[in-house]
């Protein structure tokens, strides 16, 4: 899963969230036509749906070809989906099909509502995905719906402009802004040479920190590797056994800010710990099929990315990530962390600059500038070179709406964490739940949490 583009409940409560996704959905033109496509053949049961899922969810990825994020299920059911895929136009319909049994399925226990929401709402991003491939479109905000189970904040440009002042301020001098700021960030380049070594350094804090909370399986393993002509700036692929591959793009500078947090984003409690729970607790122990297949674009795709981000905060509270980095990291960098305070005011206010990028998809997603006007507002708000905002571009045409699930994903998880704990233990349990409890955006909706971003 990637880290950044370049830059950067009972029974009933359950039946009603289902409720109220069926009826938002058929707001948007998604009719499920049930009686006509129930089949009547013996009643359906969750196993038998969550193979189904899968074997669909398999069988589009031959088509959409971003959509199959990792796999870890049957092998032979990978091998008929790439030699007897249906047509695009049966998939379509047999998703159609399965999902209006999902809609008047009747769970018996609070684990089988749970688990039968989760499978509709991944249901849903699936059909959503296939009626794409058939030329349907989706807005901006149908696809946070429908495909990451949430709403978007109302982004607002002004509040970007009073960042940038903020930065401007920050960093005086001559030039522009974006000259001045990747001036300053060139301090921080981690020398080529000392990578690795302080990456290992990171990762292996990271996990320590973890373990202090989390029991991870025992033959879990994390391995880096590194790659060029990339996109993205780190990449977890999951092999499945607890096992994952990190591979770092090094065609792109790595700063000293960001050993830990790649660290912990995609390994530990990032991606490599949500991946290796998830397989353990759910696919092998309770046998739950569906968990063997993680598409990208689903409504975990927004708690896994915005889990990732808040992976960092997480392992390293308050002021102990800067105090980790000025004593450890940086003297393995052989760099001056004297300015590492200015750094991490930086680094705040570039985050909050961050959800820019959204706002910027929203508009040009949905027709309201061009992409002209989109790389524009990329290169003024990320404060980057004109290049890096077309490539910045260019991931928003082919992930869309996936971009929210980073800087959103992080709030949303960020604030339904801070809200039901009172210590660090209560966090990281509360962290964990999350991932073995199938908790999407909407879920937190129930606990009151605010995804106002403002």
């Amino acid at each position: 899963m990637k880290l950044v583009m370049t830059q950067q409940s009972t029974k009933a409560n359950a039946i009603s969230m289902l409720g109220l996704l069926i009826f938002s959905f058929s707001l948007l033109s998604q009719s499920f036509s049930l009686s006509a496509n129930a089949p009547s053949t013996a009643p359906l049961t969750l196993d038998m749906a969550a193979e189904q899922y899968v074997k669909l969810g398999l069988e589009l990825g031959e088509y959409d070809l971003d959509y199959v994020d990792s796999y870890i299920g049957p092998a032979q059911w990978q091998q008929d989906a790439k030699t007897q895929p249906r047509t695009k136009q049966k998939l379509a319909k047999h998703i159609e099909r399965l999902l209006a049994q999902l809609s008047t399925f009747e769970a018996n226990s609070e684990q089988q509502s749970r688990r039968h929401l989760a499978l509709f709402k991944n249901l849903r991003a699936m059909q959503v995905r296939a009626n794409m491939l058939l030329g349907k479109e989706y807005s901006f905000e149908q696809e946070a719906l429908l495909v990451y189970d949430t709403q978007l904040p109302p982004y607002d440009f002004s509040v970007f402009d009073q960042l940038l002042t903020k930065i401007d301020a920050l960093l005086p001098g001559d030039g522009e802004l974006t000259e001045r700021l990747m001036s300053f960030k060139a301090q921080f380049v981690i020398p080529a040479d000392k990578l690795p070594l302080v990456l290992e350094r990171a990762i292996q804090a990271c996990k320590q920190r973890t373990e202090n909370f989390i029991r991870l399986p025992e033959d879990e393993r994390f391995i880096v590797d590194y790659a060029n002509k990339k996109d993205w700036t780190s990449y977890n692929w999951y092999q499945g056994q607890s096992v994952s591959i990190m591979q770092i793009n090094t065609d792109l500078d790595t700063h000293i800010d960001l050993a830990i947090d790649i660290g912990c984003h995609e390994a530990y409690p990032g991606h490599h710990v949500w991946n290796s729970l998830i397989e353990h607790k759910l696919y092998r122990e309770k046998g739950w099929i569906e968990y063997a297949f993680f598409p990208l674009y689903s409504p975990f795709g927004l708690i896994a990315e915005g889990s990732a981000n808040f992976a960092v905060a997480l392992a390293f509270p308050q002021s102990t990530k800067i105090e980790f980095e000025q004593n450890i990291l940086f003297p393995m960098a052989e760099l001056d962390p004297k300015l590492v305070g200015q750094l991490d005011t930086l680094n705040q206010l570039l985050e909050s600059l961050a959800h820019s990028v959204s706002a910027t998809a929203q508009l040009y997603l949905n027709g309201k500038i061009t992409k002209e006007q989109a790389i524009q507002n990329i290169r003024k708000y990320s404060l980057t070179t004109k290049s890096k905002a077309e490539q910045s571009v260019r991931f928003i045409e082919q992930y869309r709406a996936y971009v929210l699930n980073y800087n959103l994903g992080k709030q949303i998880v960020a604030d339904y964490i801070t809200k039901n704990s009172q210590s660090d233990a209560e966090k990281w349990q509360i962290f964990e739940d999350m991932i073995t409890n199938m908790v999407t955006a909407s879920d937190t909706l129930e606990q009151g949490v605010n995804q106002d971003t403002h």
